[in-house]
C-alpha cells in the first residue's frame, strides 16, 4: 500500500491527491464493467465516453502509473482481503470532515463482521447462499472483512454468497465495485439514497461484478 500512496502522492500537483484517486477508481470501474459487458448499450457508451474524458487529462507516463497501482492492488488482494483503497484514502488525508466521510478501519469491520456471525461452524456444514444486504457501502470495508471470515474458514464466498451494495456518494461505489470485483465476488453496486430509493432501477447507477455476471 505504501508503494501505490507515494505514486499517488508524486503524482498530485496539478491535480490533488484526491483527485487522482477519484479519477484511478473511476477509470477501473468503467474498465472492469464495460470490458465484461456483452451488450454495449447507451449506459456503457456513456460510461466509454467518461473513461476517455478522464484518461484525456493524463500523460502516457501517468497513465502508465495508473496501471501500476492497479498491477499492486491486485497483487496485494491475491495475499489477503482487505479494505486497501479505503485505507489508502485515510492514510492520504482525503477524509471529508464537512460530510462526515471517512472509513472504518478494517480491524474494526472484522469485529463487527464476527459479531453478525452466529455459528460460522453451521455455516461450513451447508450450501445455502449467503445474501448480504449493504445499505451504506462506504468503501466495501465490512463486506470485504465479512469475505475474509468466511475464506479464513475455508468458506467459498465466490459460490455462496450474493451482495447488494449500495451507497449515495458515487466514490464509495466505484470503491467498493473496484474491490469487490478483484477479489471475485458475486455482487451488484448502486447509487443512490437508500432510504429513499431503496430499489434504484437506472441502470447508469448500478455496477454488476464480472461474477455476478458469470464471466468468472
Amino acid at each position: 500500500m505504501e508503494e501505490i500512496m507515494k505514486i499517488i502522492t508524486n503524482m498530485s500537483g496539478k491535480y490533488s491527491a484526491t483527485f487522482i484517486f477519484d479519477d484511478f477508481v473511476k477509470m477501473v470501474a468503467i474498465s472492469l464493467s464495460n470490458s465484461t459487458d456483452i451488450l454495449h448499450d447507451k449506459v456503457w457508451k456513456k460510461r466509454e465516453n467518461q473513461y476517455k474524458t478522464i484518461i484525456s487529462k493524463y500523460t502516457k507516463e501517468e497513465f502508465e502509473n495508473f496501471v501500476k497501482i492497479l498491477g499492486i492492488l491486485v497483487n496485494l488482494f491475491e495475499k489477503e482481503i482487505y479494505d486497501y483503497l479505503g485505507e489508502i484514502y485515510m492514510k492520504c488525508e482525503m477524509g471529508n470532515s464537512r460530510t462526515g466521510q471517512f472509513f472504518t478501519p478494517f480491524h474494526l469491520s472484522e469485529l463487527t463482521a464476527k459479531l453478525s456471525i452466529d455459528d460460522i461452524e453451521k455455516l461450513k456444514k451447508t450450501d445455502d447462499i449467503i445474501t448480504l444486504n449493504e445499505p451504506t457501502c462506504g468503501g466495501g470495508g465490512l463486506i470485504l472483512a465479512y469475505l475474509k471470515i468466511l475464506k479464513d474458514n475455508n468458506i467459498n464466498y465466490q459460490k455462496r454468497v450474493k451482495i447488494v451494495a449500495q451507497d449515495l456518494d458515487f466514490r464509495s461505489v466505484y470503491m467498493t465495485y473496484v474491490q469487490l470485483s478483484l477479489i471475485g465476488a458475486r455482487a451488484k453496486v448502486v447509487q443512490g439514497d437508500t432510504l429513499a430509493n431503496p430499489n434504484v432501477k437506472e441502470k447508469e447507477c448500478i455496477f454488476y461484478t464480472p461474477m455476478w455476471k458469470g464471466l468468472l
